[in-house]
């Protein structure tokens, strides 16, 4: 596969597809000049135009614009390879680390060759390092003399280190925050605890696996912290996350001054089990390092708008990756469909009237210096904003977006959702917080915000594992993701009234 992959934009090299594209937009371009004798019949008869405002904002061209966006990305794979060279030729890509910046001087480079303004602005960013990760259980009871039982576990970013020969404790196990301050100093004091919350996967199967999340992650953010306080050497949490296959789960957790770690779910059923049964104790190693921070990079790309330059629809994803896996679905994807939002419409010769700006966001996972930055850098324009997409759920069938809007603006986009409906993402489910992490800022001071809502009954199965890794992404389904990117974002450069503001 190569590594870099430029689009000819003669004719005679383009692909069925693109070329189709561009003559269906010449088409109702050329009839819009001369209109024939017998109109034909409407394409877009089944779109639900049901106010003049709707018309004046989409009319008959831009809404044959968004049925070519959406047929070329269907039909193109140009996400897809770029995601292969991030994941499998720069590889993990944890904040500070050579694969990190390598990563967004790639990206930075396939957007020049598209014709983009591109800059990298620097971003300061932590640089923690996994060490050795091992534990056993050395006294439980029934245990066979002589012998140990191995538990399979890892660091949580952020967590400090044991020494290097590690250490040996007693092992609590609670629930909930409620149990363990229910424990108090004396019986917390020099042990190991263990939040034993389970990730809900029922929830998970029926479509609310983010929900299951929510519930979960908040041992592995604050479990440590709340454990030194009491006094514990450690903590240990269940990993946040679906399948069982003794996979461990990592991501961040605010330092403490202990160690901190995530151990396979089903390590941590056995080591309540037998807790239940009397005393338990393990040997815990992680040595992780926290090193001197570094300079990264955020990836900012203009296609400058035709009519509004000063008006901006941002498109983007993440860059930086936990280092277990590749950081396919968490967040390859994501940057990549927001790069092919912009290789459309250069490959169609689609001019945005408002300005259409990708980002790759640096530091999504460790603490956001990335979007701190930026909003540091660019927040007194957010006022001349009109729209910010995230993509930062994975890769799976896009079911519509999560938004952060109005009610109005909300019917404003009922003709791009109808130009989804053949590949069912037309959800606009409302939020009350922002829907990407990276956008807060743009979505708290007002502007329209979209998340890609993928379907994510299976995301939790990877994330943060070494699971994470390309052949989790299935090509078809991304090219459906950059196919709702694509569309709702030249929607929001082209219509002819920005949404109304939250």
């Amino acid at each position: 596969m190569t590594t870099a992959f430029r689009f000819c934009l003669a004719t005679l090299s383009m692909s069925i597809a693109t070329f189709t594209a561009i003559l269906l937009i010449l088409a109702v371009a050329a009839s819009a000049q001369t209109p024939p004798q017998t109109p034909p019949a409407n394409p877009w008869a089944s779109a639900p135009q049901t106010s003049a405002a709707e018309k004046l904002n989409f009319p008959p061209l831009l809404l044959q614009q968004l049925s070519a966006i959406k047929a070329t990305a269907l039909n193109d794979d140009y996400a897809y390879r770029q995601l292969a060279h991030l994941t499998e030729n720069i590889g993990a890509r944890p904040t500070g680390s050579p694969q990190a910046n390598a990563a967004a001087e790639y990206v930075e480079g396939e957007l020049r060759k598209l014709g983009l303004e591109v800059r990298l602005e620097p971003v300061t960013v932590p640089h923690w390092v996994r060490g050795a990760e091992t534990a056993a259980l050395v006294e439980y009871p029934g245990m066979v003399s002589g012998t140990t039982q191995k538990i399979i576990l890892t660091a949580l970013g952020g967590s400090s280190s044991t020494p290097a020969e590690g250490l040996t404790a007693d092992v609590v196990t609670v629930d909930t925050f409620e149990e363990l301050q229910a424990l108090g100093h004396d019986k917390v004091a020099g042990k190991i605890v263990l939040f034993n919350e389970l990730f809900d996967k029922q929830k998970a199967a029926a479509g609310m696996a983010f929900a299951s999340y929510g519930d979960a992650v908040r041992y592995r953010g604050a479990g440590a912290k709340a454990a030194a306080d009491l006094g514990a050497v450690a903590a240990l949490v269940r990993s946040v996350g679906n399948a069982d296959y003794r996979l461990p789960h990592t991501g961040f957790s605010f330092p403490a001054g202990i160690p901190a770690g995530a151990v396979t779910a089903e390590d941590a059923d056995l080591i309540v089990h037998l807790a239940a049964q009397g005393k338990v104790r393990m040997r815990l190693t992680l040595t992780p390092q926290k090193l001197p921070d570094e300079t990264s990079y955020n990836v900012i790309a203009d296609l400058k708008g035709s009519e509004h330059p000063e008006q901006i629809v941002v498109v983007s994803g993440h860059l930086d990756s936990w280092d277990l896996g590749t950081g396919a679905i968490d967040d390859g994807a994501g940057v990549v469909i927001a790069m092919e939002t912009a290789e459309i419409l250069q490959r169609l010769h689609l001019r945005p009237a408002r300005t259409l700006r990708v980002i790759a966001w640096m530091d999504e996972e460790t603490g956001g210096s990335g979007s701190r930055a930026y909003t540091a850098e660019y927040s007194t324009d957010f006022p001349h904003y009109v729209a910010a997409i995230e993509s930062d759920s994975g890769a799976a069938h896009p079911l519509g977006f999560g938004v952060r809007i109005t009610p109005a603006a909300s019917e404003a986009l009922h003709p791009a959702q109808s130009v989804l409906q053949s590949i069912g993402a037309t959800v606009l489910q409302p939020s009350t917080y922002p829907p990407g992490a990276d956008i807060e800022a743009m979505s708290n001071a007002g502007v329209p915000a979209f998340g890609v809502m993928q379907d994510d009954r299976t995301y939790f199965n990877y994330h943060h594992t070494a699971a994470d890794t390309l052949d989790k992404v299935i090509p078809s389904e991304l090219r459906e993701n950059a196919a709702a990117m694509a569309v709702m974002a030249y929607a929001l450069t082209n219509m002819k009234e920005p949404l109304p503001r939250q």
